[in-house]
């Protein structure tokens, strides 16, 4: 899959503001944030986790 085109990013919101109405966008927009926030957060964490760890190295008799 290619990436969302102008088209299908004006359909999404579209929609999404016919389900949940334009009270409700702000704060869903704002959770998301949050959400990708954490995650993104997160996932550094682990690869930093990952880069600290010294590696064993067998030697070979």
């Amino acid at each position: 899959m290619g990436p969302i085109g102008m088209g299908s990013l004006l359909l999404i919101v579209f929609v999404a503001l016919l389900i949940f109405g334009p009270s409700k966008l702000p704060q869903l927009g704002k959770a998301a944030g949050n959400t990708l926030r954490e995650f993104k957060n997160a996932t550094k964490g682990l690869a930093d986790d990952d880069d600290s760890k010294p590696e064993k190295k067998e030697e070979t008799k």
